[in-house]
């Protein structure tokens, strides 16, 4: 007698898939758990100036200004912002900064580079979605500091010196905004 094993693979592969998209799930709800902690330790231990601050419930992307300019110039999509700006892991280790010091000060100074502040439209997708939605809240000459937990950031993948899974810091000084398309 001659057993047909087709079903009962198809069984155990269905099984294993419907395992792991419940493992995948699982992971990313611990992975952002994570996440969460290891900011909100950040900011226990860290002493920040703190003059105005913003948690995002959904995204758990959280912003501590240092400095509010009360400019008045909010930004709208399709706006371009040009903004001065340090990004670090949460062991303060420095991976970029449009500042030429700061690059020097943390060993990253690149010659072939111009140190100069970023210039980008917002709402192209062109940046990872932590960093276009913490300069989002902000107003034109406000500086603050951007927690982005690293499903807003790089998520699963590594990118240059930053490993996979990894909460980011951004400083941010929003110099200007000008505005987009009115159309």
């Amino acid at each position: 007698m001659k057993i047909n094993l087709y079903p009962v693979f198809a069984l155990l592969l269905l099984s294993t898939l419907m395992i792991s998209c419940v493992s995948d799930q699982e992971s990313a709800q611990v992975i952002y758990d994570r996440d969460i902690a290891a900011i909100n330790d950040y900011i226990e231990a860290n002493n920040l100036t703190n003059v105005k601050e913003y948690n995002d419930p959904t995204y758990g992307i959280r912003i501590i200004w240092q400095e509010v300019s009360d400019s008045g110039v909010e930004i709208e999509l399709g706006d371009t912002l040009v903004v001065d700006y340090t990004g670090k892991l949460l062991s303060d280790r420095v991976f970029d900064s449009s500042i030429e010091t700061v690059a020097r000060d943390n060993n990253i100074y690149t010659s072939s580079r111009e140190y100069i502040p970023l210039k980008f439209r917002l709402g192209l997708g062109s940046l990872i979605f932590g960093f276009e939605y913490g300069i989002a809240q902000m107003e034109e000459g406000d500086k603050a500091t951007v927690f982005i937990p690293s499903d807003s950031g790089y998520g699963r993948n590594s990118n240059g010196d930053i490993p996979a899974n990894s909460p980011l810091i951004f400083e941010m000084d929003l110099k200007e905004v000008i505005p987009g398309p009115t159309e």
